[in-house]
């Protein structure tokens, strides 16, 4: 039977309200030192914490710590425990009652801290045997975390959220969208996303079905999706990383479907996973899958070899790698790879935007790590596009007017030599966002110093044509390709006449 927290939510919202079961007040009641341990999966300090906390208190043991709360304690927290049993959200256990379903508080960067924009995400108990069921439902974890930081958040009016889980993508949307839309293949995924939206006052429209199949027909101007991209042999052990396809099949039919469910201008953000083929170029493979009429934004965040994909994908199923069972089934994993030739597998972040002008596709690696947010920098990826677009002939970027970003970075270096240190080079780099890096000879290095917002590109190839004695036109034509991309990457910011 599936939990149907629904009818029971506005009790339990108020409940959690009362007794300050909030981001806010778990964080105050812990402290420190007692969250951070139990944000690292260490329980016991969190618990310690919690013994003078009241009704708070029993709600952190029962419902984030795993622990069995006396009865009388429940009821004092929650009320008449009997309709939450029924619901699925508690279990007796003795003379008490246990979990049956992990609710935690949650919130993003706009919430206002008030009553009305608090939020509960609910899913199933992360413990190893839980996360062994197949149709286990996570709760926020990493990618979700990922996803929601990396969403463009415009105001638009619909989103699509594919593959919502518990709703945690679904509850983002909330704040920059008039309606949202919720799809999963598993049942049981949306009734606990039904028990987030409920819990936590947001509206949103959930249906089942496989892939786009339940808005066939429908249109939006926003499609976020964690889908099940975990590459692997054709079947499903756990519904919500499998597909069902084989390797990267499913992410490429989906980047294929997604230009139908989206209005012109609509962008679609997902994260995804493709394989690092022997003998292929790993860009030209994910091109290859990217439809007609978008712009795409493909970065890729990190590539593994074949067997920390495997190990790495046991763990997070709650399985011991060196179990016989657990063994048998990655020596099966592995010969899927071998025999298909894969020596690593990626993972990143896709953003699609239907366009009828003509497609701007990049494919790229992302070195290090993010200075902020991918969020704000996939809003700015888009406009910086239009602008180039609108600025394709060379005459229109001469006349334009540009200024370094206020986070750029000169960079020299040098290297050991005969006679202690030798310059070697220089770079600009970004200091925030996608910490993007850009080698420079001086020349290069000259004309960023004098874009400064005041003088159209054009003039400052003329003066630098001089001070360094080289023909404008073979200047021009050496220096465009690198401002394009310094103009993509944020580095050069369009400065309005």
């Amino acid at each position: 039977m599936l939990p149907d927290l629904v009818p029971a939510a506005p009790g339990l919202r108020t409940a959690f309200l009362t007794h300050g079961y909030t981001v806010d007040g778990v964080r105050a009641l812990l402290g420190r030192a007692a969250h951070d341990a139990l944000t690292r999966g260490e329980p016991e300090a969190a618990d310690r914490a919690t013994r003078d906390g009241g009704e708070l208190g029993v709600l952190v043991r029962l419902l984030l710590l795993g622990a069995t709360e006396p009865a009388a304690a429940v009821r004092a927290a929650l009320g008449d425990p009997g309709p939450l049993v029924a619901a699925g959200l508690l279990r007796v256990a003795g003379d008490g009652f246990v979990a049956a379903l992990d609710v935690r508080p949650y919130a993003d960067d706009a919430g206002s801290g008030a009553a009305d924009d608090a939020w509960w995400v609910v899913s199933d108990l992360d413990t190893p045997a839980a996360r062994q069921d197949r149709d286990h439902v996570t709760g926020v974890g990493g990618a979700s975390l990922s996803l929601a930081a990396a969403a463009i958040r415009r105001p638009v009016d619909a989103t699509l959220d594919l593959g919502t889980g518990c709703g945690v993508q679904a509850l983002h949307a909330s704040r920059h969208s008039r309606t949202v839309v919720g799809t999963d293949v598993a049942p049981r995924a949306l009734a606990l996303a039904a028990a987030t939206l409920a819990l936590s006052g947001v509206r949103a429209e959930l249906r089942e079905g496989p892939w786009l199949q339940p808005v066939a027909g429908r249109r939006f101007a926003h499609v976020v999706s964690n889908p099940p991209f975990v590459p692997g042999p054709a079947r499903v052990d756990y519904v919500y990383r499998d597909s069902g396809a084989d390797g990267d099949d499913a992410l490429a039919a989906l980047l294929g479907d997604l230009p139908g469910v989206l209005e012109a201008g609509g962008v679609a953000q997902l994260l995804g996973s493709w394989l690092h083929v022997r003998g292929e170029d790993w860009p030209d493979r994910v091109r290859s899958w990217l439809p007609p009429g978008c712009d795409a934004w493909i970065l890729q965040r990190e590539v593994v070899d074949p067997a920390m994909h495997v190990g790495t994908w046991q763990r997070d199923a709650g399985l011991d790698p060196a179990a016989p069972s657990a063994r048998a089934r990655a020596g099966e994993w592995l010969d899927w790879a071998e025999a298909r030739a894969v020596e690593g597998v990626g993972f990143g972040h896709l953003l699609l935007r239907r366009t009828d002008a003509e497609p701007v596709v990049v494919v790229e690696d992302l070195v290090g790590e993010l200075g902020g947010p991918l969020g704000p920098e996939a809003d700015g990826w888009l406009d910086r596009v239009d602008w180039l677009r609108a600025h394709a002939g060379d005459d229109a970027l001469l006349g334009a007017t540009l200024a370094l970003t206020a986070s750029a970075t000169l960079e020299r270096y040098a290297v050991p030599g005969e006679e202690g240190w030798a310059e070697a080079g220089a770079a600009v780099a970004r200091r925030d966002g996608p910490l993007w890096r850009h080698e420079v000879d001086e020349p290069a290095a000259a004309l960023l110093a004098g874009c400064r917002g005041e003088l159209p590109l054009g003039e400052l190839l003329a003066l630098l044509s001089f001070a360094h004695d080289r023909p404008y036109d073979a200047l021009v034509a050496a220096t465009l390709p690198a401002v394009r991309e310094l103009v993509r990457h944020g580095l050069l910011v369009p400065v309005a006449p």
